[in-house]
Order: C-alpha cells, then structure tokens, then sequence
C-alpha cells in the first residue's frame, strides 16, 4: 500500500504502550520505526496477518533479539487509525503459532478498539460537520 503522506495517529489498547515500553531498547526501537511506517500508511516487510483472527485485518510484527522473540500486534481496519493491540514476549520456545490465551486478548482488545474508534472518529466527524455548516 502506497503511502499518501499522511500521518495517521495511533493508539495502544489496554497495557500495550506500557508493555512496548517493557521491552529491550533495540526492540522497542525497531517496533517503533515499523509502526511509524504504518502510520504512514507502508506495509512492513515481514508483517503477516495474524493467524487465529480472520477478518479483523489484525497484523503482526515480530523481532528476534538476545535469544528471545517479540511480537507486536496491530489493526489498521478501523478507518483513518493504527491501533496497537497487543505486545510482548513470545514464551514458547516449542510452537511457532500465537497461544490461544494472546488470541484471546487480540480479540477482546480489538473490540475495544473498535468502541474507542466508534466513539473517537464519530464524535470528530460530527464535529466536522457542525464546523463545517457555519460557512
């Protein structure tokens, strides 16, 4: 997806900001430049969409780092947003796949980004529309 220019502003569900915020520099640094880039509306090489959860558009970043993996999940469904939904530490040295238990939380999570995104961008719409008819 080309990128238009526009910064689109994110938002991090639950502990997600504070949990991204847990990790090691170099993670944390990485994951900040690919979601930037996600803001701008780039799709990061190596995003995938996120097995478990079909039809929700909900992406997933990982970076290796010390031994260790991390993940950062997001959705760029909701119109005009990034919304950060999950991160942490993958535990399972044995199974590739997400736990059923972070499955669990994505979509309790995402859930409530769409009530945050019904509320956030309807309210601004219609404020844009009663700013709008004044002209």
């Amino acid at each position: 997806m080309p990128s238009d220019g526009v910064r689109k502003p994110v938002h991090f569900i639950a502990s997600s900001l504070k949990d991204l915020q847990a990790l090691p520099d170099p993670v944390r640094g990485a994951f900040g430049r690919l979601l930037l880039d996600v803001q701008y509306g780039e799709t990061p090489y190596g995003a995938k969409p996120l097995k478990g959860i079909t039809g929700a558009g909900v992406l997933e970043l990982i970076e290796d780092y010390d031994t260790n993996t991390y993940r950062a999940i997001y959705t760029v469904r909701l119109a005009g947003a990034v919304y950060v939904l999950h991160v942490f530490q993958k535990k399972s040295r044995k199974a590739i796949a997400t736990s059923r238990a972070d499955i669990a939380l994505v979509k309790s999570r995402y859930e409530l980004a769409r009530q945050h995104h019904a509320h956030q961008y309807s309210v601004a719409s219609r404020t844009e529309r009663t700013e709008g008819s004044d002209a």
